[in-house]
């Protein structure tokens, strides 16, 4: 780590004349994860939008790999080697998962292959469903297939809002290993909102709770972490 991936310095966004964040600040190094956890409504998706360029900033700054980009659009940024995994499990639902991969990879030509390969080692379970529309998936097929056609990009900063959401254990367990495995191989740094408390604490590096579109707690990660974690969210 040490070199910084993404800085947000006192963050303020919301939609309409609503504020929802308010001054929030965080830091993900390089090849590292942030975990950013707090109850429903407490401003957690507005902030990844906002990071993606999908909501205008009311006040802050927000710099990747040393660049700012308070007035560069999200098309932009992920050029910049952004990709964004929003809640949904959303896919092409009319085309083949492997259409739905494709769709990507051609892009990157030689690249995107090798990215394609690497990103079907990480799920087990995709390559037997490549022939099978992504809307006939189950939740959990779709979001690892999701997950797979942002890794084809070949991110530096991968944007997961609740990729473990409502998916069987089993299922979350593979995705959890899955992003683990990513962030260890590829030295990719991760920005994650997620409700299993657990999970996030074990790999994130760092993490920070909202509530109210505030920061009411932030540390190092870790199991240590929990109890501390709780706490805020229970408060």
């Amino acid at each position: 780590m040490g070199l910084t991936m993404l800085t947000c310095d006192r963050v303020t966004t919301g939609y309409g004349r609503i504020s929802v964040v308010h001054d929030v600040s965080l830091t993900v190094p390089t090849g590292a994860m942030m975990a950013v956890l707090g109850r429903n409504g407490a401003g957690k998706t507005t902030l990844l939008r906002a990071v993606l360029g999908l909501l205008p900033l009311r006040g802050g700054t927000i710099t990747f790999e040393g660049t700012e980009l308070t007035r560069m659009r999200t098309h932009q940024r992920i050029r910049r080697g952004m990709a964004y995994v929003p809640q949904g499990q959303q896919s092409f639902g009319l085309l083949t998962a492997r259409e739905n991969l494709r769709l990507v990879a051609d892009r990157y030509g030689a690249a995107g292959a090798r990215r394609l390969g690497e990103s079907l080692d990480l799920f087990p379970a995709l390559p037997g469903l490549l022939g099978r529309r992504a809307g006939l998936l189950s939740n959990g097929q779709r979001q690892q297939l999701a997950i797979a056609r942002a890794l084809i990009t070949g991110p530096a900063l991968l944007v997961l809002d609740e990729p473990t959401e409502g998916l069987r254990p089993s299922v979350a367990a593979e995705i959890q290993a899955a992003i683990a495995a990513t962030i260890s191989e590829r030295r990719m740094s991760v920005l994650m909102v997620e409700q299993h408390v657990g999970f996030a604490l074990d790999h994130a590096d760092a993490y920070l709770v909202l509530a109210n579109g505030r920061v009411v707690s932030s540390g190092q990660g870790g199991s240590e972490a929990a109890r501390a974690v709780r706490s805020a969210l229970a408060s």
